[in-house]
This record gives C-alpha cells, structure tokens and sequence, in this order.
C-alpha cells in the first residue's frame, strides 16, 4: 500500500542558507529572537517596578544607621569559644551585634545558634571576613554605624607561638592595627582589646597587677604587648574610649547550655588544659600529657589563675559601659586564685567522674611557673568580681555541653543534665 504522507515529521532547519556563496538568515528565527529580548526586557521592567513599589526595597540596612538607645558592637572572632558567649551576653542586654570571623579558629554553629535565638531583624548579623584584608575590613567599617569594637579574633596557644611564630605576629598584631586604623577612618570611638596575661611572662612577685613589668617570654604574648604598645601609642593623640583586659586562663561554658568549646581537632595539642582532660574523659585520646613537673611550685606544675568564659564576658560589658572617651583603662581579669595543674586535673576528674590516665612529661617550651592575677583594680573601678570562682563546678558545666556535642557544634543530643 502506497503512503502519500510523510513518515517522520522533518524539522525545519534555523541554521542560515547558503544561496550562490552568500548567506541569508532565516527571517522567522529572527523574529524569535527579538521577542524574546523583548519579553526579557519587559518583565525585567516589571520586576524592577514591582521591587521599588516594596516600602522595604530602597530601605537601608539597620545595621548601616545609628538609633537612638541601641548600641551596635562589631565582635571580631565572634564565632570562636570567647568571642561567642561576649556576643550572647551583649545580644541578651539589648545590644544590636556583628560578628566578623574567618572561621579558622571559630564555629559557624556557634553563630547559627545565637541567630536562632536572636532571630529579629536588626539584632545580629554576621559577616565572613579576614581581618589581615585592610581593604575588606575598611568596606566592613564604611558600611556598618559601629559605636564599639570588641575584639577578641586572634590565635591562642601559647605552645603553638612558639612553632609559628610569625604567623602570631600576622595575626595579633598587625590585624590589631588594621581594625584601629578602620576604626580611626570611620568615627567608631570605642575598643574593648582582649589581651592576655601572657603578656607579663614570668614575674618575680605575685600576684600580677596592671604595673607589674611586660616581659613576654613567647610570641603569643609578645605579639599582644605589641599590640597594646600601638594602641596605648594611638591613644595619646585620639579621644577614643580604650579598655584594655588582660585575662587569665579561661574555663567552663554557658550555664544555660547554648554554647561551648568546640577547638577544631588539629588543634588539640595546642588547646586549653580543659579541652584535654575531656578529651580524656571521651576517649578521643589516650590520657592526658601534663607538660613540666619541676616547677618551683607547691606540687611541681604550673599554677595558673581559671577565670570562667561567664565571670570574663561579664567584665568585657562592664568596661564597655564604663569606657570613657579618650581614657585608657587596663585592667587584669582573674579570680586572684592560683591552682596547680595537678588541682586542675582532680577537679577535672570529679567534674566528669571519670579516672583519667595522666602522663607527666617535660616542661613546654614558653611556658612560666606561677601566674595568678591582683583583681583589685577591677574590683574597684568597674565594680566586677569573679562569682563562678568553683573549679569543679565550672569543668562540669563545660563538661555537660561537651557530652550533649560530641562533634562540636555538628550534633547536638538531647541529654539529661
């Protein structure tokens, strides 16, 4: 049987033709892709109309004005351990927040939770940042009504100094100086600096007060003593409020559970005492290696002076409502207590309820005897004492967070505290 149909449909060809050596587009596909461009066009047009018509769209961000009553506090290194429980407490009080961080040393989690429980507009936002980027920094300070700095961003181990030692530098000071030089360009007149009592070293008296000499004995606080030095530098010719808080050896975690310490695990080695006896306590490694037994000290290990995350963020909002413009306050932030590490490690033993294996080895280099801070300054000019001053109490609070995330911030679990 003949067929007069065709057997398969044939598609006409868009391509142009080609007619004695010369082309020759095909009119009707040109058409198509002039309507086109003008269908693109047109509700490009009406998307934009219908985005002005929004009373929100031309609206500057809140975190670009000044308000009356409210306080905006830009928190370097607000992801990390620190930095993150100043900015609950600063978000708690009614403080509106910005947390610049790079996350080499914080948690995203940790910024994820306080946005969960600070979800309203103009309350906290945060922005990836590096703050050894002057020109990112300066965008971040041009495009944000900052009233204050804390800065806390900074890397932390004193044993990890002494390796690297010119990243320290990097980091702390010349970092420090790219935040004050923003924030001289843009009018933010008020710098909370988080240093360290490392910047003393190893002083021939206890305890430490706010005159005792700055001799540094590791990069890690040669670095933050240059730092001060440029900012005590500064200040003699600026009307900026200056607090600077040299603080001791920090411990424990939210009381309420939201927040804790969570170091990343190529750093354990280098990380706090705490950090390695739960550790311990987990099993993630074998025991815990105490550093030095030979110490001129009641039981041969370092006494140190545990000041918890709580009592510390507490004298950070009090020296930001004291600051005063072209004032310096330095102030050092302890309990007035030293513990021996050997203290330290039982408390740590009957926070957990766990026996944990200690291996004694020799010292670390950088490393000082005795440190234990004189609070009365403090005391008495901000009106701050330590409360969580119970060793074993603060490790066990911190203790309850670390069980309840067992990855850090990755998998919280529902526990009975």
């Amino acid at each position: 049987m003949l067929s007069f149909g065709r057997t398969r449909a044939q598609p006409r060809s868009n391509r142009s033709m080609s007619l004695g050596g010369m082309d020759y587009s095909d009119p009707k596909r040109k058409n198509n892709v002039v309507g086109k461009i003008l269908l693109a066009a047109t509700l490009t047009a009406v998307c934009i109309i219908m985005l002005k018509q929004c009373p929100t769209f031309n609206s500057p961000s809140p975190f670009s004005l000044r308000e009356d009553g409210v306080i905006h506090v830009l928190v370097t290194g607000g992801a990390g351990y620190i930095g993150s429980h100043a900015a609950l407490r600063l978000l708690k009080d009614g403080y509106r927040v910005t947390i610049v961080d790079n996350l080499s040393r914080g948690n995203l989690g940790a910024v994820k939770v306080l946005q969960e429980l600070f979800p309203e507009p103009g309350r906290l936002q945060y922005i990836y940042a590096d703050l050894g980027e002057p020109k990112a920094v300066n965008s971040i300070f041009s495009q944000n009504a900052f009233d204050a700095v804390m800065h806390f961003a900074a890397v932390a181990y004193v044993g990890e100094s002494t390796m690297y030692p010119l990243k320290y530098y990097h980091n702390i000071t010349l970092n420090t100086l790219v935040v004050l030089e923003s924030m001289a360009a843009n009018d933010v007149k008020t710098l909370i600096y988080s240093s360290t009592c490392a910047t003393y070293g190893e002083p021939e008296k206890m305890p430490i007060t706010e005159d005792t000499p700055q001799v540094p004995i590791n990069p890690y606080g040669k670095a933050k003593k240059m730092a001060e030095d440029i900012i005590l530098d500064f200040s003699k010719n600026s009307d900026m409020a200056i607090m600077i808080l040299r603080y001791f050896n920090v411990i424990g975690s939210d009381p309420d559970g939201r927040l804790g310490e969570a170091p990343r695990p190529e750093l354990r080695e280098h990380g706090r005492i705490s950090g390695a006896c739960f550790d311990a306590a987990r099993g993630i490694i074998a025991g815990l290696k105490v550093t030095g037994t030979d110490y001129k000290t009641h039981d041969g290990t370092c006494i140190r002076d545990y000041i918890d995350v709580t009592d510390l963020v507490d004298a950070h909002v009090k020296a930001l409502e004291k600051a005063m413009p072209g004032k310096v306050g330095i102030y050092n932030v302890g309990t007035g207590m030293g513990r021996s590490v050997k203290e330290f490690v039982q408390a740590c033993k009957k926070a957990t309820g766990v026996d944990i294996k200690v291996d004694y080895l020799p010292r670390r280099p950088g490393d000082y005897a005795e440190v234990f801070s004189d609070p009365s300054k403090i005391n008495r000019e901000l009106n701050w004492t330590a409360k969580y001053t119970d060793l074993q109490e603060s490790l066990k609070v911190a203790w309850r967070w670390q069980k309840s995330h067992q990855k850090g911030y990755e998998s919280p679990l529902l526990m009975a505290s």
